[in-house]
């Protein structure tokens, strides 16, 4: 389940979607493979495409852990191989996303309650700041906090903390580009 879980992580979504257009995606923008890159150039309609696909196959690879591992501990290590695959794919020589959306879709099968707060604080970020990246991080970092708040087991938080510092690592060339005033906006319904 581990690997097949990692193998679904490497469906490159965002690389296919953008192919469909004619466009190597990874040639545009930041380069990513992900929902917000493709968002940017493509617009909103194959963003939300690919932030779909993203967050179903991490609900899947969750799912297939819990489901044929029969134990939450099995769902998280399956869960863990569809974000590394999403952010290290196999068919696209270990060169992926930056496991957002693969994780929202991991969480909502591990645990429904954490996703609505930390959701909330993202649309809300993004919607003052505008910086897909920026409201990206604080919702992952605020997780292990909301599993703290609500009592969940230590293995649900300490699998929060590994994601989120899987997040800031994928985001380095974010953060690079936050604190020299450069990291672009996200303009909604249209590319720029």
């Amino acid at each position: 389940m581990v690997v097949i879980s990692y193998l679904i992580g490497s469906i490159p979504f965002g690389y296919v979607i953008a192919r469909v257009q004619g466009v190597d995606i990874r040639s545009k923008g930041s380069g990513n493979i992900g929902a917000t890159n493709v968002w940017r150039n493509l617009g909103f309609l194959a963003g939300l495409l690919v932030f779909i696909g993203d967050a179903g196959k991490g609900m899947l690879g969750a799912w297939l852990g819990r489901h044929f591992g029969g134990s939450d501990d099995v769902a998280m290590l399956t869960a863990l191989a569809v974000v590394v695959g999403h952010g290290w794919p196999l068919f696209l020589g270990f060169k992926g996303g930056k496991i957002i959306a693969t994780s929202l879709g991991v969480f909502l099968v591990l645990d429904k309650i954490i996703v609505l707060p930390a959701l909330g604080l993202w649309v809300i970020l993004s919607g003052i700041c505008r910086y897909i990246s920026l409201a990206s991080m604080v919702a992952a970092f605020s997780i292990p906090f909301w599993m703290l708040f609500l009592h969940r087991p230590w293995s649900y938080i300490c699998f929060s903390i590994f994601v989120f510092f899987i997040v800031v690592y994928k985001h380095f060339p974010n953060i690079k580009r936050l604190l020299a005033g450069i990291e672009p906006k996200i303009s909604l319904f249209k590319p720029r």
